[in-house]
């Protein structure tokens, strides 16, 4: 009879975590069976005569788990749309007759491809590269296409090992790895080199490599592409690199060059030490926009707009006291001023800029997402809108009557039409320092203001980065499961101007804390917050922030800390961006590690009693295992109630493979609800009643 009890107790418990586990379907709600029939879409490109726009599509394969791009193209009105090819990051040739974009092809990986508009028959495959091409740019002529291309360094460091037996299998040689400049290959290796620029013809053949020696094209550790852009004669490209001699010191320096395609020769354009970057070239060919900051200890500092001449000269600010990152340069035809968009406040938005004077200007307003990705020579942009209430779709607005913006695709409009979705709700609170700190609530479907609901606080990675209205599945799948979510913009984020960004400097994990706990304050002086039922969660810089959060509080019934760093010490070694992580301090460690220690979340773990979550892709070179798993021992060693996920196929983050963004959402939701916190802040497992009652079914 005892052993019978014991099996039913096992097979309730067992059934009490499947029920925990699992999320109801829903036809009314957007559930992560949903998932992988969500699209999105990038990159809408005009043609220079206005007349079509192609973009870029990706739909989830649910057979090999990946995302797969395609391109589409229409009439400028949205008409005749239509699928195009296979593909990704399309741009038109200055006559509008042919596209670029980027594919696989042979002999393995991305691949340029250039394809007639106005003509039948394939595609033809410019590039043959054994390495990943990226950044395709025409030459105005349309002649030539530049591109960059990581080159790895030959090791030339030759020991005399002894000859090995005939038939010997004797272990492969050693990578060499010498500089700060390197990359992730496909087996997680380090590998030595750099990125450079190289220029082929549009017809295929043979490429010629631009830049050599020790340039790094597109430098900023944390940037993904390479800013170019050709003069319009075709004769040059301006291009942003870092000089990767031997580095004494902790911060970065990227430089504007200028590359002459006939002899190869590279001069600087801007000689002031500093942050450049986003070179644009004028229509007329004699002025260069772009964005930076002069040499600073900061860690972070907003970009202004300059211009210089293009045969070099003065630099002159063209931004005023206008206090935002200025994206998406684009010329006016008549070379007079300059267009681009801005993260501010959550939203982004075109602004406007003479070059005579007079300030920023906005274009468009309001509460959105709008990027300026193209413009046509009479000056129709392209980009693309969303808000809490819609995902990205292409749209179509004139920039010098900018009021009505024409939305041209509904991608996901079959997907959620009859779902009821989470309404979201603006907040702002004051924090410690008299911080004006913006955030914003979702609500559950079906919200009842009468009831009580758990909470989940979500932070932000970066952490020179920013929360937007943009519309966010993860948020709308948490609150499709009767979750209240929190996310917040606190101080260090940017879209606040240089005071907010830096009000972290030299000091994170500091006061966005204090912002991160006001906003949970403001939100539950609502009164619709369950708190016995409080959950934080964030990945990369969010991981650093909901690691520290735990450490300082117990408010939270259960935490999910993804792809975290908890030890700045041991990070500045094992990262792929060593010199960020050493912006963040005064002194390098070996001078005084205080505050090194001071910051990591390692050293508050004795202070943790919440049961943690820990999340993290096994190829992350960016927040690599080693910090996640230094966590997990030591929460381990301590009973603290702790488990780690590793993530198969994943670099950096848990989500970039459809199946395990489903993964993240229902493990976070899964640990959530086995978790309660006590009024004297202890978190206890919830009961097999409870935890029942939790998932309750969805309507």
């Amino acid at each position: 009879m005892k052993t019978r009890l014991v099996a039913l107790a096992a097979f309730l418990l067992l059934a009490a975590f499947t029920t925990v586990s699992q999320e109801t379907p829903s036809a009314t709600r957007l559930t992560n069976d949903h998932y992988f029939d969500f699209e999105r879409l990038s990159n809408a490109q005009i043609s220079p005569d206005g007349a079509h726009i192609v973009y870029t599509r990706q739909q989830a394969n649910k057979i090999e788990d990946r995302w797969d791009s395609s391109l589409w193209i229409m009439n400028a009105d949205g008409s005749q749309h239509r699928f195009l090819t296979k593909g990704s990051d399309p741009r038109w040739s200055s006559d509008g007759k042919r596209i670029l974009y980027i594919a696989d092809g042979e002999p393995r990986g991305p691949q340029i491809f250039v394809r007639w508009i106005d003509a039948d028959g394939p595609a033809t495959q410019i590039t043959h590269a054994t390495d990943k091409v990226a950044d395709a740019r025409w030459s105005p002529d349309g002649k030539s296409i530049a591109f960059s291309m990581f080159v790895p360094e030959k090791d030339t460091w030759n020991i005399s090992l002894p000859t090995a037996p005939q038939g010997a299998k004797w272990t492969g040689s050693p990578r060499v790895v010498e500089t700060l400049h390197y990359r992730q290959d496909q087996v997680g290796f380090l590998e030595d080199g750099h990125i450079h620029l190289f220029i082929v013809s549009a017809d295929g053949g043979a490429p010629r490599q631009i830049t050599t020696g020790q340039w790094t094209a597109g430098a900023g550790e944390l940037r993904a592409a390479v800013p170019l852009d050709w003069t319009p004669d075709s004769k040059a490209i301006v291009f942003e690199a870092e000089r990767s001699t031997e580095i004494d010191r902790q911060y970065q320096i990227s430089e504007l060059l200028v590359a002459d395609i006939a002899s190869g020769a590279i001069r600087e354009l801007v000689a002031k030490p500093g942050s450049w970057s986003r070179p644009a070239v004028s229509p007329d060919g004699k002025t260069v926009a772009f964005t930076g900051y002069p040499e600073s200890k900061r860690t972070h500092s907003v970009a202004d707009l300059y211009v210089i001449p293009f045969q070099g000269g003065e630099m002159r600010k063209i931004s005023g006291d206008y206090d935002r990152d200025p994206v998406n340069l684009h010329w006016s035809p008549d070379s007079a001023s300059i267009y681009f968009d801005a993260e501010d406040h959550g939203s982004r938005n075109v602004q406007f800029v003479p070059l005579a004077g007079g300030g920023v200007k906005p274009v468009t307003t309001g509460p959105h997402v709008l990027t300026m990705d193209s413009t046509s020579s009479d000056l129709m942009a392209v980009g693309t809108e969303s808000d809490p209430d819609n995902p990205p779709d292409v749209v179509r607005y004139n920039l010098r009557r900018p009021g009505e913006i024409a939305k041209l695709t509904s991608v996901n409009a079959g997907l959620l039409s009859g779902k009821h979705l989470a309404k979201t709700e603006e907040i702002n609170f004051t924090s410690s320092g008299s911080a004006k700190v913006q955030g914003w609530v979702v609500k559950p479907p079906d919200f009842d203001a009468t009831k009580k609901y758990p909470l989940i606080l979500e932070i932000h990675g970066g952490p020179f980065s920013m929360y937007s209205v943009a519309f966010n599945y993860m948020f709308q799948n948490f609150a499709a499961n009767d979750f209240v979510v929190v996310y917040l913009n606190p101080r260090g984020s940017t879209g606040y101007g240089t005071a907010f960004s830096g009000g972290i400097d030299h000091n994170y994990p500091g006061p966005d804390y204090d912002d991160l706990m006001a906003g949970v304050d403001a939100t539950v002086a609502k009164g619709f917050i369950d708190t016995t039922h409080m959950y934080v969660s964030g990945c990369s810089g969010g991981g650093v922030l909901s690691s520290w959060v735990i450490g300082h509080t117990d408010r939270f019934a259960a935490a999910a800390v993804r792809c975290p760093v908890i030890d700045w010490l041991s990070m500045s070694g094992n990262t792929d961006i060593p010199l960020f992580t050493y912006s963040f301090f005064q002194k390098p460690f070996w001078e005084d590690p205080s505050d090194w220690l001071a910051h990591s979340s390692v050293m508050t773990v004795g202070k943790v009693t919440t049961p943690t979550l820990l999340m993290t892709g096994v190829l992350d070179r960016r927040t690599p295992m080693p910090q996640t798993e230094e966590y997990y021992a030591a929460l381990k060693v301590r009973g603290v109630p702790v488990k780690l996920l590793q993530f198969e196929g994943e670099y950096h983050g848990t989500g970039s493979k459809p199946s395990n963004f489903i993964r993240t959402q229902l493990y976070m939701m899964s640990w959530f609800k086995q978790y309660s916190r006590t009024p004297d802040g202890k978190s206890t497992p919830v009961s097999t009643a409870a935890a029942g009652s939790a998932s309750g079914a969805l309507q």
